[in-house]
């Protein structure tokens, strides 16, 4: 029995029929399996400003295919807007109330199917998790990346524009190079062109199996990007004929194969806050740990921006996914019989994929490193772990030692590098910006920028108990568990305390004795904030970042 049918059929639902003709929809229309098609789009995100035409080739799609496509929104915020001010605090948030809210409709309304359509940071992974927990026959389609920035003739992108005024802060550029920087680095709609969150969760949507090809790199702006929107409608049709649910798809092994290829193109260290919440909905455990596990014997392949030269659309051009997913079968480092939205396995899918650009994806036999792009690292000021995009780091910074320089606040910090007051060596310590601290784990783009963008990047690491975005690089390290708010060991560092920072052997310790330590936990009082409203509400709910920020209920 279809889901409709419980809404449609019998004289039981009349009632419901009259409401589908006050929407003008036929008789007909109505005996065909409807098909939910969430949109994201809206008018502030550029990465969704084109999601009206991605969604009008689903409806077509989804009609082609015998299917009755109906719209319903999902909310977006746009991290590079609300980076370093009080809107951060609503960004990661968001990904619970769009799961929720996706969940709330599907369920109220009796959807046979659903096409998700969502791009940026926070809509994939929350409609993902929506996904997994409703468990109707559903299929991805995101908006696509946006094509790089030129500034000099040379490729750019937002983490860039992000460093450009770190360098004016210190006085390396002036205002006009400032003002000639921002007008050219982002030229399209789309997700951010380099490796960020979004990309990063594009991405992995098709190795988890939920996205057709080209679905996580074939630019916003490519016509391509309609072709694969209207064949993502039609698909959907044949999943909701076949009955192939997201929890068939999303087992242990796609979890699994999709941090593996996290792994290989050095994807943004959001995914290690976004796989455990999906993988939750899905009923799969989680271990943050499994990261160092999968990732000592990953080769790092991909070096796109911010960790390297090249961009989104120049991993489209070399074969995109597929074919780093290929390479990565050479070490039998997937499993291959999983499977997929395509009605077909992940192997099948892959069977003719073809590694275009050495350059952009290098081969197993010629990696980057011979392990993954993103390490969790342990010791007594990360019981629980943190995470560091190793990928990102240079060379020199793998391994570091310096005195603490301690900030309750994003604000403090910045206000600091600003004035010149850190110094090569330090060690800049976040803390009171967790999920429950700040609350909603803000990131840290603002301050790591600076430090890069004056020239302290070789020298200057950044620990909190918050997150970074997918457009950080360097030496910095989130996600350090249990936050200071939950009484965690990063809430009693001082103002000069020595950390050290062991990247290649996963260690972030506090160079004190134990008996030093135990002191302070004892007479550690967490800190609390006054707040109101959903935050409130977030912060009395929210998970560990180490378990994925997820909702206790």
């Amino acid at each position: 029995m279809m889901m409709k049918d419980k809404v449609v059929n019998g004289p039981q639902n009349a009632t419901h029929r009259s409401l589908y003709h006050a929407l003008g929809l036929t008789e007909e229309e109505q005996q065909r399996p409807l098909i939910a098609v969430v949109s994201s789009y809206n008018e502030i995100v550029p990465g969704h400003m084109n999601l009206d035409k991605i969604v009008d080739a689903v409806k077509l799609g989804v009609a082609m295919a015998g299917g009755t496509p109906i719209v319903f929104p999902a909310i977006a915020v746009c991290d590079g807007i609300a980076m370093g001010h009080e809107g951060m605090k609503y960004s990661l948030v968001t990904r619970d109330l769009i799961a929720d809210s996706t969940e709330a409709m599907l369920k109220a309304h009796g959807f046979d199917g659903v096409v998700m359509v969502p791009n940026c940071d926070k809509n994939v992974p929350g409609l993902l998790m929506a996904a997994a927990r409703v468990n109707i026959p559903a299929i991805f389609v995101s908006g696509g990346p946006m094509l790089a920035g030129r500034v000099d003739g040379k490729k750019t992108s937002l983490s860039s524009m992000f460093e450009a005024v770190g360098a004016y802060t210190a006085g390396k550029i002036d205002e006009a190079r400032l003002t000639y920087c921002e007008k050219n680095t982002c030229p399209t709609c789309g997700s951010c062109s380099g490796m960020y969150t979004a990309n990063s969760m594009n991405c992995l949507t098709e190795v988890l199996g939920m996205g057709l090809k080209g679905n996580g790199t074939i630019p916003a702006v490519y016509s391509a990007r309609i072709e694969l929107a209207k064949h993502a409608g039609m698909q959907i049709m044949e999943l909701v004929r076949r009955n192939i649910r997201p929890r068939d798809i999303m087992t242990p092994a796609a979890i699994r194969n999709a941090l593996t290829a996290d792994m290989a193109l050095g994807c943004s260290t959001n995914s290690m806050l976004h796989l455990p919440a999906i993988a939750n909905e899905c009923g799969v455990a989680f271990d943050l740990d499994l990261a160092n596990e999968v990732s000592a014997v990953t080769p790092n392949l991909c070096h796109l921006a911010p960790a390297g030269p090249t961009y989104m659309e120049d991993l489209n051009a070399a074969g995109g996914v597929y074919a780093v997913l290929k390479e990565l079968t050479k070490k039998n480092l997937l499993d291959t019989s999983v499977m997929t939205v395509t009605g077909k396995t992940l192997g099948e899918n892959i069977a003719d994929a073809v590694n275009i650009d050495t350059s952009v994806i290098r081969t197993v036999e010629n990696p980057y490193s011979a392990t993954g792009g993103i390490a969790v690292l342990h010791g007594n000021l990360a019981p629980e772990g943190s995470v560091v995009k190793r990928s990102a780091v240079l060379p020199e910074m793998l391994v570091h030692e310096g005195p603490a320089r301690v900030f309750e606040s994003e604000e403090d910090a910045q206000a600091a590098i600003n004035e010149g007051k850190i110094k090569p060596g330090d060690v800049v310590v976040i803390r009171y910006e967790g999920p429950k601290g700040g609350p909603g784990m803000r990131e840290m783009l603002n301050p790591t920028s600076a430090i890069m963008g004056m020239g302290l990047g070789n020298s200057v690491a950044l620990i909190t108990d918050g997150r970074f975005s997918g457009a950080t690089r360097g030496a910095c390290i989130g996600h350090v568990s249990p936050e200071a708010a939950a009484g965690g060991p990063i809430g009693i560092v001082k103002e000069g305390d020595i950390i050290s920072i062991d990247i290649p052997n996963n260690k972030l310790e506090l160079k004190i004795s134990d008996e030093e330590l135990a002191q302070r936990m004892a007479s550690f009082v967490p800190k609390k904030k006054e707040l109101s409203g959903y935050l409130k509400r977030y912060a009395a709910l929210v998970s560990s970042g180490a378990k994925g920020a997820i909702l206790n209920v």
